[in-house]
């Protein structure tokens, strides 16, 4: 899977902070990092409120997403390099400084940048990736995997010289598959849509549980 940088220029004010949470949801989803969804957005949500608090409403900023090796990258560029963040005691009685501190507990790293036009307030989070551009390693994930590799090689020419499917060609194995096994249901008098029913439920239970 390629997750390629990305970033959006936006206005500093609490408006925008739940349409960019909704953006990274959306992003996250489409690279599959849906389990560390809530955490991203609270992140956001905290870089960009400091801006609006600190540096000012109004204030044109940008926020930027990236892959850090096997870690989400979550920046937030403002032009104002003297207001920093600051990070406080999480029992202190201050109020400046409480978004830095949820920052700081909930990502594993976090920083301040100054280049000489902005300032750039980073933080990244630990994913269950096994590679920048690879997928999360769920049990169901791997064995499909395993599924579909010897299914290829039943379907393909012994010459071909593939090792490994790429993406539309696994997606095409993977209808090819579940068509075959809706064949076998029905030769053995299973209802076919009763057993589909059943595995999205179990699919659905299982993205829930964050598996």
């Amino acid at each position: 899977m390629s997750r390629k940088p990305w970033d959006l220029a936006f206005t500093a004010q609490p408006g925008e902070v739940r349409a960019l949470r909704r953006i990274m949801r959306l992003h996250l989803g489409i690279w599959g990092l849906q389990d560390i969804s809530d955490q991203a957005q609270l992140c956001v949500s905290e870089l960009v409120s400091n801006v609006i608090t600190h540096v000012g409403i109004g204030t044109p900023a940008t926020l930027m997403v990236s892959m850090s090796g096997t870690h989400l990258r979550i920046e937030v560029h403002d032009p104002d390099t003297r207001a920093l963040p600051t990070l406080v005691d999480a029992v202190s009685d201050a109020e400046a400084g409480r978004g830095m501190a949820l920052v700081d507990a909930i990502a594993d790293r976090w920083g301040v940048q100054l280049c000489a036009d902005r300032k750039v307030t980073w933080c990244e989070l630990s994913t269950r990736l096994t590679s920048p551009n690879g997928h999360v390693a769920a049990p169901g994930v791997t064995r499909a995997e395993v599924l579909l590799g010897f299914y290829a090689a039943a379907k393909r020419p012994c010459d071909s010289g593939q090792s490994r499917l790429s993406v539309a060609l696994a997606e095409e194995a993977v209808i090819a598959v579940v068509t075959d096994f809706l064949h076998w249901l029905r030769a053995h008098g299973c209802d076919a849509e009763d057993v589909l029913d059943q595995a999205q439920t179990h699919y659905e239970a299982q993205i829930r549980a964050g598996q």
